[in-house]
């Protein structure tokens, strides 16, 4: 039987957070929603989701690559 492997939750918001803030030309809105999808994910089942913010307020319309472009907070 293998191992089972785990990841601090830190890590993986962290890495998220810097996917998120990405502004190259492969960081498009499917790309950003993914990420978010993802680790609201791990936050709520973990029980650390402590919301977010918008990297820039005035690019945050619902649907758009802005609305996207988030930082997460999370319980330490």
């Amino acid at each position: 039987m293998s191992k089972r492997k785990t990841i601090e939750v830190s890590t993986m918001v962290e890495w998220a957070n810097t996917q998120l803030a990405r502004t190259d030309e492969y960081a498009d809105k499917g790309f950003k929603s993914g990420i978010s999808t993802m680790i609201e994910r791990i936050l709520h089942n973990t029980n650390n989701y402590n919301g977010f913010m918008f990297i820039d307020n005035e690019d945050s319309e619902l649907g758009t690559l802005g609305y996207y472009s988030r930082y997460y907070h999370y319980r330490k």
